[in-house]
């Protein structure tokens, strides 16, 4: 068995995360619960369901009006998220 340099047991299951493609699943699960954070708790208050699919996070709110508002920050929102992940992982988000 050959010997190498002693890794990071975090850069390994990020290598392994990586080869099995599960690192934008895991990025996807990470955006759905950054979203209390991004948008506050007044916000969150209103918020019945989140999920991240394919890069487009659907977000179920109980009241109309609001879902309007957050329509016309949504490139905000967008912004927010992927940056705090460190990359583009969200491309789209729809209220509903």
């Amino acid at each position: 068995m050959k010997r190498t340099e002693a890794r990071n047991i975090g850069e390994i299951i990020n290598d392994l995360l990586r080869q099995e493609n599960l690192d934008v699943a895991l990025d996807e699960h990470r955006a759905s619960a950054l979203w209390p954070q991004i948008v506050g708790d007044g916000i969150n208050r209103y918020t019945i369901r989140r999920y991240v699919n394919n890069g487009v996070m659907t977000v179920h709110l109980s009241s109309a009006s609001l879902a309007n508002e957050l329509m016309l920050n949504r490139a905000g929102i967008i912004q927010s998220i992927n940056q705090a992940l460190g990359r583009e992982i969200i491309r789209e988000i729809i209220f509903k």
